[in-house]
Formats: structure tokens, C-alpha cells, sequence
């Protein structure tokens, strides 16, 4: 029986070899790894007062004119490129010393005092100066978590960038840096763009530095397409690929008509459908984040289900218009003004619903305290309330996937 012992080693250390295995790559059983849930947003803590500083001073571009096209646009570039800068962001995460550490059976000879080590994780971006006192817009998701954020201009000075302030729901954020003689872009009324404009994406694609890519404008007002919670993006066919975020799209004058933001995208790189948030809206998001520190809006404090024709006839509607109250915040405007699940809200400040998501822009446009009436259908009957508009609280978001956002 003891001289039989030794030939039992190799046996129970393929059979631990096995558990380990199988325990860490479920898929050699036929099953797939459990992914935990994604977190659920969270209601950020208000800021209780807002900053005071003064309003970034902007250049605001002339008209643009449309008699004629240049042959070359290098002037236009020339205006704008320098105002254009690469953001290198890095952040320090902490993961575990050894990729079996993960493992339960391992686990439990460590218990919470297993090894860790650091890492650096880097990601890339572009910005836009657009304020002689060194304010540089970009894209929230190119500095979201970073610990450090990095502006290299074209001259080739390099500075440390300080956040001022960043809104996820539209995907824009404001640094700020300190330096001497800033190149400056000019802005444009984005309201003026017109579909086959001729339009140019500057920034700094796959790192490998700035670059100038050209197209035309696809589109205008586009929404539904899920990347943000207030949409009106413009539609470029300019190559947008990984590393432009946060960089400016020009038109033939040099004047910005947008950040460059999002693309769609199969295989991650440009497609020739490319976003960008146009200037009008950004400028509106800089001035509020310089002067009060976050962006205010209205919320009413509802969750809202769009109508299909079976859902409108099920309610008694004639049409499809209008959203379907799914769910009331307690203590919200909407709670306190009696409004319940299950309620239809047809009208807003006596504009009927068409387009929910162009209905929840013109809901944070009005001023926190405002009165607001609306008019529901509960129970077939149809129903007048005035709400008292509040400021909308700042969902914490995860990043965009990077397939969509460059």
C-alpha cells in the first residue's frame, strides 16, 4: 500500500490542474462566462453653488459665403489647425498580482490580502481652444476618469490641462489650460450649415498626429442614435477615426461648425459616417460650465415610453402621438403635481408631443422653478396640470464603446 502512494501524485495534480482550468475558462464546459450587470446610474450630489467666473470671451466667425469654392484649402486650415490640440489622458488602475489570483479556489488561501499591482492605462483625443484665456473644449469620454490630462499643441509646447467642468449627457467637456499666445479658432453659427457643405475634420487620428481629412455635410439634426441623451448631431462623411474625438470640424473658412464626436462604424474605423456636435450647442455648454460650474436643465421627473399605433388605440388615441409615463421619480415635479404610471402625456406648455426626444430638449431649455402645464389622458379622460420644473440631476454614465466614439 506505501509503494502505491507515488503513483498517485501525477493523478490528483492533473486533477487540480483540471478544476483550475475549467474553473477559469468555463467555455472548455460548453458554457459561457457570466458577465456582471451593468452598474446602475447613479444621481450625482449637486454642486450647491455655482463658480464665479466670467464668460470665456469667444471669436465668432463672419457668414460664410457659398458663390464660389477655393481650389486649395490650405488657408482655411492654416486658420484653424493651430487652435487644435492632442490630449493624451492616463489613469492608474490597480489589478491583481497574477491572473490565478481571480480564481475562487486560489482566493481562499489569500483571503483579501492578495498582491496587487499598478497599471497605466493611456487613451488619446483632440481638443479645441476657443478662448484666449486657455479654454479647450473635447469630448467627456476622452477625459472621463483620467487622473492626469496632457496638451500638446501643434507649436510643440506641452502643458498639464485642469478640468473646469464636463457634461456626459452630451458628451462635451472644458479644460482649461495656461499658456502665453494661444491660437484661437473662430466660431460659426451651426445653424447656417447646409447639407453639401463642403466640411474638414482636424485632429489626431491613431495618434500618429494632426491631420486633416475632407467630406462634405451628410446631414443635419440627426438623433436616435443612442450615443447621448440630448442629440443634434451633424453628419460628415470627413474620416473620423479613433484619436479625433474632441477635434474640430470646419467649414471652407476655417470657422468651427462642430466637435467632432461619434462615428458609425463596423470595424472601428471610419465608414464615412462621422458626428459632430455642432457650435451652437457647444458654445451653450461652455458657457454654462466656465460660469456655473455644471449645466443646468428642467427635468420633470418622468420615465417616458414612446406610443406605437396598438399602444395609442389601447389608451383611445387616434394617433400615435405623445409618450406613455412609465414611471414617476417620488418627490419629482411630476409626483408633486399628482401625475401616476400609466398616465399619457400628450402636450407640453401647449405644443403636442411628436418627437419625444425633441420634446425632452425643449423640457431642459425652460429655466428650473418655471411653471410648465401639460395635458395627460388618464382613464380616457383628458387632463390639464401645471408642473413646477426642477433642475434634472447628473446621471453618472459609463464611456461610450469606442467602436462608436473615436
Amino acid at each position: 500500500m506505501r509503494r502505491a502512494l507515488p503513483y498517485l501524485w501525477p493523478a490528483l495534480i492533473g486533477l487540480l490542474v483540471a478544476i483550475v482550468l475549467l474553473n477559469a475558462f468555463p467555455q472548455l464546459l460548453g458554457r459561457r462566462a457570466v458577465q456582471p450587470p451593468p452598474p446602475a446610474p447613479e444621481q450625482q450630489a449637486r454642486p450647491p453653488e455655482p463658480v464665479s467666473r466670467p464668460s470665456p470671451e469667444l471669436r465668432e466667425a463672419a457668414p460664410m459665403t457659398r458663390d464660389q469654392g477655393p481650389v486649395s484649402y490650405a488657408e482655411a486650415v492654416e486658420r484653424a489647425a493651430p487652435a487644435v490640440v492632442n490630449i493624451y489622458s492616463s489613469r492608474v488602475v490597480e489589478r491583481e498580482g497574477h491572473p490565478l489570483m481571480s480564481d475562487p479556489f486560489f482566493r481562499q488561501f489569500y483571503g483579501d490580502d492578495m498582491p496587487r499591482r499598478q497599471r497605466m492605462l493611456s487613451s488619446l483625443g483632440s481638443g479645441v481652444i476657443v478662448s484666449e484665456d486657455g479654454y479647450v473644449l473635447t469630448n467627456h469620454h476622452v477625459i472621463s476618469g483620467a487622473d492626469q490630462i496632457q496638451v500638446a499643441l501643434r507649436d510643440g509646447r506641452e502643458t498639464l490641462a485642469e478640468v473646469i467642468g464636463t457634461d456626459p449627457e452630451s458628451d462635451l467637456a472644458v479644460l482649461r489650460i495656461d499658456l502665453d499666445d494661444l491660437p484661437v479658432i473662430e466660431l460659426t453659427d451651426s445653424t447656417q450649415v447646409a447639407v453639401g457643405d463642403v466640411s474638414l475634420a482636424i485632429g489626431n487620428p491613431f495618434g500618429v498626429g494632426q491631420t486633416v481629412t475632407m467630406g462634405i455635410i451628410s446631414a443635419t439634426g440627426r438623433s436616435h442614435l443612442g450615443l447621448n441623451a440630448y442629440e443634434d448631431f451633424i453628419q460628415t462623411d470627413a474620416a473620423i477615426n479613433p484619436g479625433n474625438s474632441g477635434g474640430a470640424l470646419i467649414n471652407p473658412e476655417g470657422a468651427m461648425v462642430g466637435i467632432n464626436t461619434a462615428i458609425f462604424s463596423r470595424s472601428g474605423g471610419s465608414q464615412g459616417i462621422g458626428f459632430a456636435i455642432p457650435t451652437n450647442l457647444a458654445r451653450n455648454i461652455l458657457e454654462e460650465l466656465v460660469t456655473q460650474g455644471r449645466v443646468i436643465r428642467g427635468w420633470l421627473g418622468i420615465e417616458a415610453q414612446e406610443l406605437n399605433p396598438e399602444l395609442a388605440a389601447s389608451f383611445g388615441l387616434e394617433a400615435p402621438t405623445g409618450v406613455i409615463i412609465a414611471g414617476v421619480v417620488p418627490e419629482g415635479p411630476a409626483d408633486q403635481a399628482g401625475l401616476q404610471a400609466g398616465d399619457v402625456l400628450l402636450e407640453v406648455n401647449g405644443q403636442p408631443i411628436l418627437d419625444p426626444r425633441q420634446t425632452m430638449s425643449e423640457i431642459a431649455a425652460v429655466t428650473p422653478g418655471s411653471q410648465l402645464p401639460v395635458t395627460v389622458v388618464r382613464g380616457g379622460e383628458t387632463m390639464r396640470v401645471t408642473l413646477e420644473v426642477a433642475e434634472r440631476p447628473t446621471p453618472r454614465r459609463p464611456a461610450p464603446a469606442p467602436a462608436e466614439t473615436p
